[in-house]
């Protein structure tokens, strides 16, 4: 079995195409409090608290075919991120699909990464009341990318494990709220990029696994599937894939994963909204399970998934013939 190659699948197949768009929102269309703008004119005030502090949340969801994959679900993970760190977003869960919906339709995208979030705003002079904020909304819809390309994918990618660096401990900051404290996560994408690597995956304190850039992580040992339980966020893709195994008849077990259990794995991928499931094909130079490229398990769950996603499964249809109400 192989890789089924999705990219170039999108980038050919007449179901994947874009539709006609205003020439305006050819590099996308984004949503400023309250006003559709395309992307290439999207702005915020300098002084927003989520550009100079991360002070925000926000979550990102894809669509193929003309189909949001698990609106409901991210929406849900959203609003729980919003209360976790005291925001409020200006908009029902309804209202900011219908955006979010609206956006997809200016862009003409049938494949969407499609982004959006909620900072606290400017500071007002009673900077401890939280009421006298003003919480923002800004959204934005590009047509889809990968972290891993074809390539990379049917190859797999070549992990490091950080050395330098740890993943921000969850007493600092909840990573099950999406948020924008990314520095580790960067720094550490720098650190693997500088040793020859594809990505970067960061482990806690005591050496136990917590999530890559942008992915949670997945290890497969004699046909049984970990994740980490902790330490990351609690990604839709990750949510998704423990699905499709189950269906498959794979055992899996949420639990803490020692570092030391990746790197003697049998197999192991990445799982992203930008990205789905990712085979890994070595961490720190050494070739998982001794052979190169993806292993047959992980083969068979990513093109389950976008099998599945190309079906509609799970996925809000997108009336392209609607337009958009702006």
């Amino acid at each position: 079995m192989e890789i089924i190659q999705a990219e170039h699948i999108m980038h050919n197949d007449p179901a994947h195409t874009r539709l006609e768009h205003d020439p305006k929102y050819a590099h996308g269309s984004a949503f400023i409090n309250g006003v559709y703008c395309s992307i290439d004119e999207a702005a915020i005030p300098i002084t927003d608290t989520g550009f100079i502090h991360a002070d925000a949340a926000y979550d990102v969801v894809s669509a193929s075919k003309g189909f949001i994959f698990r609106l409901e679900d991210h929406l849900a993970r959203f609003e729980k991120a919003c209360e976790k760190f005291l925001l409020n977003n200006p908009y029902s869960n309804s209202q900011t699909a219908e955006i979010l919906t609206n956006l997809v339709k200016l862009a003409g995208t049938r494949e969407a990464y499609i982004w959006w979030c909620v900072t606290r705003g400017q500071t007002p002079a009673n900077r401890g009341d939280l009421g006298a904020y003003k919480n923002c909304f800004y959204a934005f819809v590009v047509p889809y990318a990968y972290i891993a390309n074809d390539e990379v994918r049917s190859r797999g990618i070549d992990l490091m494990v950080s050395q330098k660096y740890i993943r921000i401990p969850p007493k600092a900051v909840d990573p099950t709220a999406k948020n924008f404290h990314w520095m580790d996560m960067k720094l550490s994408l720098v650190e693997a990029m500088q040793n020859g690597c594809d990505w970067s995956v960061l482990c806690d304190a005591e050496g136990y696994l917590t999530e890559a850039p942008g992915s949670n992580i997945f290890v497969i040992k004699d046909g049984t599937l970990f994740t980490p339980d902790s330490g990351c966020l609690e990604g839709i893709t990750r949510k998704t894939t423990l699905e499709l195994a189950e269906e498959i008849g794979m055992p899996t077990r949420v639990e803490r994963v020692h570092v030391d259990q990746l790197r003697e794995a049998d197999e192991a991928f990445l799982t992203s909204t930008a990205g789905g499931i990712m085979p890994i094909n070595s961490v720190d130079g050494k070739l998982l399970g001794g052979v190169a490229g993806p292993g047959e398990q992980v083969t068979q769950l990513h093109n389950l998934y976008w099998e599945r996603r190309w079906a509609g499964w799970l996925g809000t249809p997108v009336d392209y013939r609607e337009p958009a109400t702006v």
